[in-house]
């Protein structure tokens, strides 16, 4: 069996390289196609499906209005209950987070809502004045960036002398 990382030659069912040290104990698995997928990929694949799914207001204001009552619990805590003076703090960690959450979700909703609205119609009939695009046309070629930073190494940089104090009479 050979290492992936390294290609050195190992023993059947060793699980280290024994020239880089990487793991190989796997490889025998995929090579066969018996590697199952792991838990954490799953777990991916739902936090892409999250991603996905398009920003709504009333999540965002949900989590909004969980947020204000998680800070009015703090307060209450902090200010009636006497042991809540030296914990209450620890309420405002969810608090910020949902409130964090929150609006992000409810700017990510705007954001979204704006790019996706459809821009008002004039009239159909203006949409037909516009010209036909020719395809059969040749465009000019598109300028290269390195043309133009080459042609500067083609001209040869005049040369300064610079006269040494040496050569000069002293006065």
């Amino acid at each position: 069996m050979f290492c992936p990382k390294c290609a050195a030659q190992n023993i059947e069912g060793a699980s280290f390289c024994r020239a880089c040290g990487a793991n190989i104990s796997l490889v025998p698995q995929a090579l066969t196609g018996q590697l199952t997928p792991r838990n954490d990929q799953r777990s991916d694949r739902s936090m892409q499906r999250l991603r996905r799914r398009q920003p709504s207001f009333e999540r965002g204001i949900a989590q909004f209005i969980s947020a204000l009552g998680f800070l009015a619990v703090a307060l209450c805590v902090a200010v009636y209950a006497p042991a809540g003076r030296i914990w209450w703090f620890w309420l405002l960690i969810p608090a910020f987070s949902m409130l964090g959450r929150g609006i992000s979700e409810i700017v990510r909703a705007r954001e979204y809502r704006a790019r996706n609205e459809m821009p008002p119609q004039i009239g159909s009939s203006s949409m037909n004045q516009l010209p036909s695009q020719q395809t059969g046309e040749l465009r000019a070629p598109v300028p290269s960036v390195t043309e133009g930073t080459t042609r500067h190494l083609e001209a040869e940089a005049p040369t300064q002398h610079f006269d040494s104090y040496q050569n000069k009479n002293p006065s």
